[in-house]
């Protein structure tokens, strides 16, 4: 089973809570375990958070969510001027900085993080997370009947 649902939002920062529910219902529907759908939820509220607090402008930002099998991998793309992601270390602040969590969390929760970032062209963040499936919900009764054609 492959899905692919792509959601435009307006940069603006009542649309983290909305598109975390979004993927995290979906995954829930589809019978990923609650662990996994958190570490998915944790890791798109900082990508989107992200692009609310350091993209240019008021363009909108794209999520795109895909889950083929138990493979999750989803795109956050906004068209702002793009920035030099060789400087994201993914290591955490000193503990006095309110600041700079986000790369270090995403790393921790998702199997891969990449960031891609052009002038001009923008950013986009891909995440990748191998999904626990549930027997009982809908990706594990598909793989069953899948399995046994």
């Amino acid at each position: 089973m492959h899905l692919d649902i792509a959601v435009c939002l307006p940069r603006e920062a009542e649309t983290v809570a909305l598109i975390r529910t979004v993927v995290t219902n979906t995954l829930l529907l589809l019978g990923v375990e609650d662990g996994c759908v958190e570490d998915v939820r944790l890791a798109v509220s900082e990508a989107c958070t992200n692009v609310i607090d350091h993209a240019a402008g008021d363009d909108e930002y794209e999520v795109r969510l895909e889950v083929d099998g138990n493979r999750c991998a989803i795109s956050i793309t906004n068209a702002g001027d793009g920035f030099d992601a060789s400087n994201l270390s993914g290591e955490m602040p000193d503990t006095s900085s309110a600041r700079g969590r986000g790369v270090a969390i995403m790393q921790a929760v998702v199997d891969t993080v990449e960031f891609r970032s052009e002038p001009e062209a923008g950013t986009v963040v891909h995440l990748v997370k191998t999904l626990k499936i549930r027997d009982d919900g809908a990706l594990g009764r598909l793989g069953r009947h899948r399995d046994s054609s």
